[in-house]
């Protein structure tokens, strides 16, 4: 009979190792990786393009380009494409990042080999329709007309822009005046410069017809982007900036600075002093403002490493009148982390809640390849979580007060507070 009356004996993880996928190099230099353990009738595949925000020519036609893609190709309307993707059961999901451009397809297996003509179509061939790109600036404004009327929408975008600069890609917002500037040539011509995929992730099984028919169509495929070498300077602005909205009965409050990438020695402890600062329910954060002060329904801190450079922001809303109070507290918790080594069983609870969520991350085969693909896209070496896991599992108290005190200063955050 199951005895309810004790817990199960605990186990740790000694290691933290990731399936090797298998990759091929194309004729054209494209790298093509699968994993192929997924048991359904289900299969991803991502082309990666270096088209994000880092190298578009003005605001914008980095994001523009892409929502684009899927909205037309020579004899096809993006209707007539939405309409041959729901046929077979299958989506197209595009994304513009910071650095890059995701054109992702999920099919059934089964149906692939139909599908992925007019796939490729979209990635190779698309026409940019005049109406569609007057729609989607449009569909924009009117987004960002409702979004800057929230407190937490201008935070986030200020806090960046605060840190990085106006003009940096990290840090550089889109807003109306630009959207007047966008022309369909502009789309085009990013398109031709930039859209050549240099990574392609496979996640499912591939029946040997439709692997030749995939690497067929990826092999015609100029796979080598206009070279470009990009070199922008982080130039911070506010270090406080306070936006004050009468009729607002909330503040959303922003604190952060410039961080440290994935390749840095310190990253991985830095990720585990984040956790515990404000990375979770159970962190210093929450039960401070939330807990003791009752400030806030929920405080946030974060670590965001991209290629060419990192953030960590603390989040949170709080009413008006305890905007200062909440401020204080935030800095004296930084503070506090840097002047003393915080307790044993407060760096066992987070680091195992941690080590936790990182093994649940590999739960199914898409979130591993998507660690795999961080590993390439970031250059990082291929053992690089199992290296994280080990460095947190050994990670000390005072270790940490020292990472605090060297990545973590409380008179280098920048704020915003709007509201």
């Amino acid at each position: 009979m199951l005895d309810r009356k004790s817990a199960p004996q605990f186990s740790a993880l000694e290691n933290f190792q990731l399936p090797e996928p298998e990759i091929t190099t194309l004729t054209n230099g494209c790298n093509l990786v699968c994993l192929d353990f997924v048991q359904q009738d289900v299969i991803k595949i991502e082309l990666l393009f270096k088209s994000g925000k880092w190298y578009e020519p003005a605001p914008g036609v980095a994001h523009f380009t892409s929502q684009l893609l899927d909205k037309g190709i020579p004899g096809k309307t993006a209707y007539q494409i939405a309409t041959w993707f729901d046929l077979y059961g299958a989506s197209v999901e595009i994304s513009a990042g910071l650095d890059f451009t995701s054109v992702t397809l999920y099919s059934l297996a089964s149906n692939v080999t139909e599908i992925l003509p007019v796939f490729f179509q979209v990635v190779t061939n698309p026409v940019f329709p005049l109406a569609e790109l007057n729609q989607a600036k449009d569909i924009f404004s009117q987004n960002l007309k409702l979004n800057l009327e929230k407190n937490s929408f201008v935070a986030s975008r200020n806090i960046r822009k605060n840190i990085f600069g106006e003009q940096h890609p990290y840090g550089a917002t889109l807003d109306q005046p630009h959207l007047q500037t966008i022309q369909r040539d502009d789309l085009h011509q990013f398109f031709k410069n930039r859209f050549t995929p240099f990574e392609v992730y496979v996640t499912g099984k591939l029946n040997v017809s439709t692997s030749t028919i995939l690497k067929e169509n990826l092999n015609k495929l100029n796979s080598h982007s206009q070279p470009l070498t990009l070199d922008f300077i982080a130039t911070g602005l506010n270090h406080s900036q306070l936006i004050d909205k009468p009729d607002s009965i909330q503040t959303s409050l922003r604190l952060g600075k410039r961080s440290i990438n994935r390749n840095h020695a310190d990253y991985p402890q830095l990720i585990l002093l984040n956790h515990l600062l404000g990375g979770y329910f159970g962190s210093k954060l929450m039960k401070n403002l939330r807990e003791e002060k009752g400030l806030t329904y929920g405080i946030h801190s974060s670590i965001s490493s991209f290629v060419n450079d990192s953030v960590f922001l603390i989040g949170t809303d709080v009413n008006k009148e305890d905007r200062e109070l909440a401020i204080s507290e935030i800095k004296n918790e930084v503070k506090s982390i840097c002047d003393k080594p915080v307790s044993d069983t407060e760096l066992m609870l987070a680091r195992n809640h941690l080590l936790g969520g990182l093994q649940l991350d590999t739960a199914n085969p898409f979130a591993v390849m998507e660690k795999i693909k961080t590993i390439r896209t970031h250059n990082l070496n291929p053992d690089f979580y199992n290296y994280i896991f080990n460095k947190i599992s050994e990670t000390t108290p005072s270790t940490l007060m020292e990472l605090a005190q060297t990545h973590l200063p409380a008179e280098a955050l920048y704020i915003v507070a709007v509201g």
